[in-house]
């Protein structure tokens, strides 16, 4: 799928720099741009090209590449401006405080503001960014015939799709993946906003029509450091001239504090009836059912008439994810109807709940989800054991490289809402697997000293037969973590390998042996 338009109007480096609020009278002006891009394996002729200080290695190492390339101009910071000059980068060189702001910026100005002509939706948070964006797509099909999805799990534009790099795309192919769209005939569009893509200005240069935010929870310490932090970085998604409005799911007390101190016109949802904090749009009561299929719940207006909605997903979580899709859509531009009923009919979400074998006579039922920190795998579990006859056996682990705090709080979790646990890999990366698996073991210890029903099984396409190789038909097995994920990470290599994928083959396998020994 080509991630930026066909057709660019020209654009002149002046016009450029006034929009990064750098000195135009320092401009070539008769130097014009045709696109952007940080990336210098995409440079095109005419681009400006922004080089950064990397977690790594700066940006500007290079630049030599881009300019061979065509790119025309760059803009970086003072180390990049030496680094390339002593290249002998022979381009304009735009210097500013702050590349990745000002990148966004640029790329903005270079393919026309694509976001201001779509009705485009960000939607944060820790859990349900995924799922909620989705169900949000799927209710603005009602109104756009055509629209377009960016996060997680893809790129899609209409019909074309990519696996997508990450959860939030760098500002310069945001702007030309919407000015694409734009080109398309799309009229709408969603986009997940991780906070580290709001913390690294990946939505520089973007307006968004609706900014949603659906919860706070343990992730990301890492990076962030603190909860505050983590949540300054949400809320720069709701900064005025950053979103029109907001719609903030305020279960939480995060959702609260960014809630009171957002600047913008915002709606807030409420999945407590009883919660003695007011919300303008409220659940007042939800029927999980015992099919695992979907959740039926009524919910109250601003005006305090009730409606009766359906989530297409099991479990209270997704009764929130489908009350904040449905408030969304419906600030999107959606007539509350359509809302309720685009929600209730999308399909399911990759890796989402997602369930890959059904139970029958001789078969567990086999789910996928992506719940990895602690609040996510406590609704994830919470949510199938009213659907779960038998034991409910879950096979998990916990990502290298990332907040190591969370893997024993896991483990314990896992220790007291599992019935049986297969501990395996997640992503090490470059972290020793069995240090990772050790740390989340410690947790489970605390629950349970002899390890009674734990399992330690590692590579982690073995623990995903083993588990289903334990369950009988009662049992539901689920595996968590990956999700929707196409590849592994261990020891800086990236494998192909997915969770569906190792359900369907361990499946295969065993009821080729049982044919084999009828």
């Amino acid at each position: 799928m080509v991630l930026r338009p066909s057709r660019v109007a020209p654009c002149t480096l002046a016009q450029v720099a006034q929009r990064m609020g750098s000195d135009v009278s320092a401009v070539d002006g008769s130097v014009t741009l045709t696109g952007a891009t940080i990336d210098s394996r995409d440079v095109q002729p005419g681009d400006l090209f922004g080089a950064f200080a990397g977690f790594k290695v700066h940006g500007a190492r290079f630049a030599p590449d881009a300019f061979a390339a065509g790119a025309v101009a760059f803009v970086t910071d003072a180390e990049g401006q030496q680094a390339m000059i002593e290249q002998g980068i022979d381009a304009p060189i735009i210097v500013v405080e702050d590349p990745r702001q000002a990148m966004g910026e640029a790329a903005a100005e270079i393919y026309g503001d694509p976001s201001h002509d779509l009705t485009f939706v960000g939607v944060t948070g820790t859990n349900g960014k995924t799922t909620t964006a989705y169900l949000i797509e799927h209710a603005l099909r009602r109104v756009h015939e055509h629209t377009g999805i960016m996060g997680t799990v893809e790129l899609r534009l209409g019909s074309e799709t990519i696996e997508s790099p990450r959860t939030t795309v760098e500002s310069p192919v945001l702007h030309g993946l919407l000015a694409r769209m734009r080109e398309e005939n799309v009229t709408a569009a969603v986009t997940e906003v991780s906070s580290h893509a709001a913390s690294l200005e990946r939505i520089s240069g973007v307006e968004f029509a609706v900014a949603v935010f659906t919860n706070l929870q343990w992730d990301h310490l890492d990076f962030h450091g603190t909860m505050e932090n983590y949540l300054d970085a949400k809320a720069k998604l709701f900064a005025p001239g950053r979103a029109r409005r907001g719609v903030i799911n305020v279960d939480d007390q995060w959702g609260r504090t960014l809630a009171a101190r957002v600047e913008i016109p915002v709606e807030t949802v409420s999945t407590h009836a009883a919660d003695p904090h007011p919300a303008d749009w409220t659940v007042v009561t939800a029927d999980v059912g015992l099919d695992g299929v979907g959740s039926t719940f009524t919910f109250t207006d601003p005006a305090g008439v009730e409606h009766r909605a359906f989530s297409p997903l099991p479990g209270l979580v997704n009764v929130s994810n489908s009350m904040v899709a449905i408030v969304a859509a419906h600030a999107a531009g959606v007539e509350l109807d359509e809302a309720i009923e685009g929600v209730a009919t999308a399909h399911g979400v990759p890796g989402r709940m997602e369930r890959v074998i059904e139970r029958s006579a001789d078969t567990p039922l086999a789910i996928v989800d992506y719940a990895h920190t602690p609040d996510a795998l406590t609704l994830a579990l919470e949510g199938v054991r009213p659907i779960t006859p038998g034991r409910l056996i879950l096979i998990f682990g916990s990502d290298g490289d990332r907040d190591q705090g969370k893997r024993p709080v896991m483990g314990e979790i896992a220790a007291n809402l599992a019935d049986v646990i297969v501990l395996t890999d997640e992503n090490p990366r470059s972290e020793e697997p069995s240090a990772v698996r050790a740390a989340i073991r410690e947790g489970i210890a605390r629950v349970r000293p002899d390890l009674v029903d734990v399992h330690e099984v590692s590579p982690r396409l073995e623990a995903v037969e083993v588990g289903l190789r334990l369950a009988g038909p009662a049992d539901t097995v689920m595996v968590t973590g990956k999700g929707h994920e196409p590849t592994q990470e261990i020891a800086g290599v990236f494998y192909r390998y997915n969770d569906k994928d190792a359900f369907e083959r361990a499946h295969g396998k065993i009821v080729a042996e049982r044919k084999g020994h009828a």
